[in-house]
């Protein structure tokens, strides 16, 4: 496929134009970045945004490598010697991976079929007559192969009925049109296996379940593939189940295909044949392919509802450089504690015992209360882990003790806090910790700035996805990359302050450069100026082109160093100050002036009227911060457990994770509670994140509590209305916090068989 076709087929996916999509090409394919494309290329591509950009190399991809594909299938058909001028148009002409390969079945080297033994012992040619004969009696025609390898005529039969049943199975055009008509038509089965369903219960409301293919939404679909997975569900995919009709309808689709009549021995004969291939070849293969789509389709909705809400949560307002006080909530092993200063930088750490076995609460309160003094704590932020309602009473009770201003606490998720404290990151960062207390520090860093930190954890650890572990991994932490990168370049990083997995994360730098960074700060003091950069080991001029404009310095020689002003576009900044005949540290920020300028007097033939307007928004707000204002729930005493809930009760809780079907609410009670999608507003929603998102403070009433399945009915809705069901129809993930594990593909039967073999091909 010819690089303008690409192009052209692309941009109009994205909406854009072939010359945008080109542009976008030449420079992403030279190293550039989708940051720094999307932000400082604009005259280049014409606006492209981070979204489409991303959308753009996703695709590319796929199309490149169908290339490749291509390439490879004319190159083996055509080494055979079958290549025709017809099948050349048809294989240059095909947009899609499944389509090239229909083309290719019949050529496609394989093992030895029955198909093959019947041509080798001479059959071809009773398939051909009868195909080309409908008023032939296939027996008559038949008797003439027997021979020393066809034993009689049956056995001449079932070889011709094997040749053509093959030839109706490798036919790209039926096998199109019979995969769009099973796409259309087709039911989800899952029953469950006999003898599990008390071990399955998580998955009963799929021990008996049919749903049309087409409708079928993600989270369902993972759900009977774990509950298949885990031995729990047989699954199937199968067109005419439940069609009484003697001749099922695909049969009479392969039928109407080969012109196979009503009347005539060899059109019964044909018949038979067509019934053959479907039951036989087609139905099985084709449910397969179609399982394999309904997979990457419900996994890639649950890589983009995982992708949105680790979006929402990096760019969770950040509590801010304020002195906090981390608490990492334990029982038996205590109650790890640090302190860290607004930069994040440790000053102290104790572990308490206010609970069982010890029971040292006022050894606890004295511990804390001696910890905020002498550090002059502002914030503590309290893990959302076991016993954390438990420390929020034990700290309520320190607060109460001390005098105003009292620290703020705040209840913070803890997902990943472990990831981080057993990893390489947080060793090189305290070498001497106990790993215990490495977690309370990540704690209480998030609650400062939830984007520098959590970038330290490897995303997919971070818990606000859904069926992670069931997705296909490399794809998954390619959309999940993307988000970390589009965050932190979309929020920027204090060059003085990052840390070096934070700087990794910064466009044209990575791990490397990022070390290396560090080791020139740490070694030669702050850096004073983006140009100092360029000193750096290993950081040349095109990762300095690259990463400058996302790098922050603040009060340094420059001034525009602190705003997202690119190095390469300081001279229009600065011609625009000349023109307002004011001082550039007086100017910045100054609203009312920069809105007086008119951007057109400041192109040239490098810098065009987006790049202008950037420069001026800039300048009006230097180095904005994009993330909200920072606020917090707070939980209402005495609900500490599910027990403790009633239907009715109006609750404040932080919206943990968006799925498809509705957002999960944390209210304090160590179980989150569900919002379905029919509850979140007084009006039809037809996506939760049109409502909510992660990290959001929301105002929810119960409607209902199942504390043995430890489900939560939530609602946002405004009027009391009918409650909805204890769990929303056909919803079950199974979801258990913290622990969303995949299970060991294991089939039943030989379609599950096939299916398991399937889903490990993937």
């Amino acid at each position: 496929m010819p690089a303008a076709k690409i192009a052209r087929i692309v941009a109009e996916e994205i909406k854009a134009r072939p010359d945008q999509v080109d542009a976008a090409l030449r420079l992403l394919d030279d190293g550039a970045t989708v940051p720094f494309v999307a932000r400082y290329r604009k005259e280049a591509t014409g606006g492209l945004d981070d979204g489409q950009l991303r959308t753009l190399a996703e695709r590319v991809g796929y199309l490149r490598e169908l290339e490749a594909r291509r390439s490879t299938i004319v190159e083996s058909i055509t080494s055979q010697g079958k290549m025709t001028d017809e099948l050349s148009g048809k294989i240059a002409a095909v947009t899609t991976k499944s389509e090239l390969e229909d083309l290719y079945l019949p050529y496609k080297p394989k093992r030895r079929t029955r198909a093959m033994i019947a041509r080798e012992n001479g059959l071809q040619p009773l398939a051909d007559a009868i195909f080309r004969d409908r008023n032939a009696d296939p027996e008559k025609l038949a008797a003439g192969f027997v021979n020393d390898k066809v034993a009689d005529t049956r056995a001449a039969l079932d070889g011709a009925r094997d040749i053509l049943s093959e030839e109706f199975a490798e036919n790209a055009a039926l096998v199109g049109r019979l995969r769009q008509y099973m796409r259309d038509n087709a039911k989800l089965y899952a029953r469950v296996v006999a003898g599990k369903e008390e071990a399955g219960q998580k998955f009963s409301d799929y021990f008996d379940h049919a749903e049309d293919f087409a409708k079928a939404p993600g989270h369902r679909v993972l759900a009977m593939l774990r509950g298949f997975n885990e031995e729990v569900l047989s699954v199937a995919i199968e067109a005419d189940r439940d069609d009484p009709s003697p001749v099922k309808p695909a049969q009479q689709m392969i039928a109407r295909f080969f012109d196979i009549g009503a009347s005539g021995k060899a059109n019964a004969f044909l018949m038979q044949v067509a019934g053959w291939c479907w039951r036989v070849k087609l139905s099985t293969s084709l449910s397969l392919d179609l399982m394999r789509e309904m997979r990457e389709r419900a996994e890639d909705e649950a890589i983009n509802v995982f992708a949105r809400n680790l979006k929402d949560l990096l760019l969770a307002a950040p509590a801010g450089s304020r002195v906090t006080l981390g608490l990492d909530p334990g029982i038996r092993t205590g109650v790890k504690v640090a302190a860290v200063d607004g930069t994040g930088k440790l000053l102290d750490t104790v572990t308490i015992y206010p609970f069982q076995p010890r029971n040292d609460i006022q050894g606890s309160i004295a511990a804390l209360k001696a910890l905020i003094a002498r550090h002059n704590v502002s914030l503590i932020a309290i893990g959302n882990g076991t016993a954390s309602r438990e420390t929020e009473k034990l700290v309520a009770d320190v607060l109460k003790e001390i005098p105003e201003p009292k620290p703020l606490k705040v209840i913070v998720s803890e997902a990943g806090a472990s990831v981080y404290s057993a990893s390489e990151t947080a060793a090189k960062e305290f070498p001497g910790l106990d790993v215990s207390l490495r977690g309370a520090v990540s704690i209480a860093r998030r609650l400062q700035d939830p984007l520098a930190e959590l970038v330290k954890i490897e995303p997919k650890s971070i818990g606000v996805g859904q069926y992670q572990h069931d997705v296909d991994q490399i794809k998954l932490s390619r959309a999940l990359d993307a988000v970390v990168e589009d965050a932190v370049n979309g929020v920027g990083v204090d060059l003085n302050t990052a840390s070096a997995p934070l700087l990794a994360r910064v466009s044209g730098l990575g791990p490397a450069i990022a070390e290396s960074i560090v080791v020139h700060r740490d070694q030669n003091g702050a850096f004073r100026s983006r140009k100092e950069l360029l000193k750096v080991a290993r950081l040349g001029p095109r990762a300095f082109e690259q990463s400058a404009g996302f790098l922050r310095i603040r009060d340094g020689v420059e001034p525009l160093d602190a705003s997202a002003v690119h190095p390469e576009a300081y001279s229009v900044a600065k011609k625009i100050v000349a023109a307002c005949g004011r001082d550039l540290r007086t100017l910045m920020g100054d609203s009312a002036a920069l809105k007086a300028v008119d951007p057109r007097a400041f192109v040239d033939e490098r810098f065009g009227l987006p790049t202008v307007r950037d420069i001026l928004a800039e300048l009006e707000k230097p180095g904005r911060d994009p993330r909200p204002e920072f606020k917090t729930a707070s939980f209402a005493d005495g609900i500490d457990a599910i027990s403790d809930l009633k239907p009715g009760m109006t609750l404040e809780g932080t919206v943990t994770n968006v799925a498809a079907f509705g957002a999960f609410v944390d209210i304090g009670v160590h179980q989150d509670g569900l919002v379905h999608v029919s509850q979140l507003a007084d009006r039809f929603v037809r996506d939760p994140h049109e409502v909510v998102k992660a990290g959001d403070v929301v105002k929810v009433r119960v409607v209902d509590v199942d504390v043995k399945r430890k489900r939560i009915g939530l609602s946002m809705k405004k009027d009391d209305g009918t409650p909805p069901p204890s769990r929303s129809p056909r919803n079950d993930r199974p979801r258990e916090r913290g622990n969303d594990r995949g299970g060991k593909p294991q089939g039943q039967g030989a379609f599950g068989a096939a299916l398991a073999d399937a889903m490990r091909k993937k």
